[in-house]
């Protein structure tokens, strides 16, 4: 979108209600790529430097520590990656605060099902794109002319999200 273009802000604002409308992104264990799955990110409009997850005691992020998020929204205008830290979040009112039927459906115990590991990760470094090139550039792609100077406009990168 034209308004995102070289503001850093906007940018943002706009990741962050792409990730509210298509909550899915691919989570992964910094250096562990075997790690790499969809999760659902639990957000907090009031706390946009960390994001939640429902997992299992037995998964992998159970190892916690530096991990790594990818994201493509729905209509694959933006896309960012972004690194954080896993930690074991011991709130009891942020877990009851995103506990859903969605959340419910994967542990037979409900809320007091004994596997159920609730993380943190609080946000560090991360790469933004907005991936809304426009109809020019597109078709200056279509024909193998150069765009990178235009996409490069469109591209974030943030010591923090």
């Amino acid at each position: 979108m034209k308004h995102a273009e070289g503001n850093p802000d906007e940018l943002k604002k706009k990741f962050w209600k792409s990730l509210a409308d298509s909550p899915f992104l691919f989570l992964e264990l910094k250096n562990r790529t075997e790690t790499a799955v969809p999760m659902s990110p639990q957000l907090d409009k009031d706390a946009n430097s960390s994001i939640w997850f429902f997992t299992h005691t037995k998964s992998d992020f159970a190892a916690l520590g530096p991990a790594t998020a990818t994201f493509q929204s729905k209509g694959h205008d933006i896309y960012a990656r972004f690194d954080g830290n896993l930690v074991r979040e011991t709130s009891q009112e942020r877990f009851d605060q995103f506990w859903n039927n969605f959340v419910e459906a994967w542990y037979d115990g409900g809320k007091d099902d004994p596997d159920i590991l609730f993380l943190r990760m609080d946000l560090g470094t991360a790469e933004i794109w907005d991936g809304d090139l426009g109809l020019l550039n597109t078709a200056k792609m279509a024909l193998g002319m150069y765009v990178e100077d235009e996409a490069e406009e469109r591209h974030v990168k943030e010591a923090a999200l």
